[in-house]
């Protein structure tokens, strides 16, 4: 088994290539950031609103294309506030639609492990008609959350790595 570092904020302290899309592209109001912590975490925080019909916020991480496999794993450290996420991947950053899990936060510090294979196809909050992920390539990371409620979020990240070489 290979681990990949595709983003660690101890050891690259950069949210260059990171970008906060909010539910405003649609008319909504809600109002999410990205930032570095002081002691190294990413961080996504902010207000989700349902007014003007929104509900959502997100973060995207445009990076270099990762050569990976259905079988390959994303391992994510991260801290979260109680609230349920969704863990979302392309594997072409032109793609429509995007891979996507959910997962729930405990307001400690977890170690969560997806398989790609699991992340099941969807646009605009609707499962697409294609397989789960059965493709070569990521192009984008992104977590999002959007409960169907107005709330204050926060979401610390320390890394994302890929994992390999399952038999």
């Amino acid at each position: 088994m290979t681990a990949q570092t595709i983003v660690n904020f101890k050891e690259n302290p950069t949210t260059n290539n990171w970008k906060v899309v909010d539910d405003v592209v649609m008319g909504g109001r809600s109002s999410g950031s990205f930032s570095l912590t002081s002691e190294g975490y990413g961080q996504f925080s902010g207000e989700v609103s349902l007014e003007n019909n929104g509900g959502f916020s997100s973060v995207r991480c445009a990076m270099e294309t990762l050569s990976v496999s259905p079988e390959s794993k994303i391992r994510i450290r991260l801290k979260g506030d109680g609230k349920s996420y969704q863990f979302r991947v392309k594997h072409d950053r032109k793609a429509y639609y995007s891979y996507i899990t959910e997962f729930d936060t405990t307001g400690d510090w977890q170690t969560l492990e997806f398989t790609l294979a699991d992340l099941r196809p969807t646009f605009r909050g609707r499962k697409v008609d294609l397989p789960n992920f059965d493709q070569k390539t990521i192009e984008e990371l992104r977590f999002l959350i959007g409960n169907k409620k107005p709330q204050e979020f926060e979401l610390l990240v320390e890394y994302i790595e890929a994992i390999y070489g399952f038999d």
